[in-house]
């Protein structure tokens, strides 16, 4: 099993919203609202990130991977949408992202519909059965914060596709990490270079990463 040192975490206690603190998604709302230029911040450990403009080689790799997911016959795979964790249930927010691209358990609900209008545009994370991230400059935040984010809120599948080094990572299997009560990481973890074919949970196909390589 590969292992990649950048999934430590970088803060002592990650947390979310607390008692009588300001809603993340008025804080997100206020960023975007103060921001001369087009901006789509996200909400990770107590932390607002606002993600650089993406680049060409960063959004032709995220449209890639989704067309390849749809075009494989894997249904409600996409990209765009937002979705925040409401963490043990308290009524507070955990996280709020915005993945590179995505498949959905099933089509949004009604009840799934509510919490996206209760919640001013996101929708529960809950929905989320394999999510995917490609870095951009501040790569430290799909390798840490959301690799921590996703592992916490218990999504099946994490792909990422690091620019940094030149891999693709298929992470999984999440659960509680034995070395530190409390937080949660994926317990399996494979990857390969770009180029090279990494095998998917099922019921997803083989991902033939050379489809990457015009991209990057």
């Amino acid at each position: 099993m590969d292992t990649h040192p950048l999934t430590e975490p970088v803060v002592d206690e990650p947390r979310g919203q607390g008692p009588g603190e300001q809603d993340p998604v008025d804080l997100l709302i206020a960023f975007e609202e103060a921001s001369e230029a087009p901006i789509r911040p996200e909400y990770l450990e107590g932390t607002v990130i606002v993600p650089p403009p993406p680049d060409y080689g960063h959004g032709k790799a995220r449209l890639t991977l989704s067309h390849w997911l749809y075009s494989a016959g894997v249904r409600w795979a996409g990209t765009g949408m937002g979705f925040r964790d409401g963490g043990d249930g308290d009524g507070g927010t955990r996280t709020l992202v915005i993945p590179d691209f995505y498949v959905l358990r099933h089509p949004p609900t009604e009840q799934d519909e509510a919490h996206y209008k209760a919640h001013r545009g996101w929708y529960p994370m809950h929905l989320l059965a394999l999510v995917g991230e490609v870095t951009s400059d501040h790569h430290e935040t799909d390798t840490g914060p959301k690799y921590r984010g996703y592992a916490a809120a218990e999504i099946p599948v994490y792909v990422l596709v690091n620019r940094e080094d030149g891999r693709v990572y298929v992470h999984s299997e999440p659960g509680e990490d034995p070395r530190r009560p409390g937080r949660s990481r994926y317990r399996t973890t494979t990857s390969t270079e770009f180029g090279g074919t990494l095998t998917l949970p099922g019921p997803y196909p083989p991902l033939d990463t050379s489809v990457l390589l015009p991209a990057l």
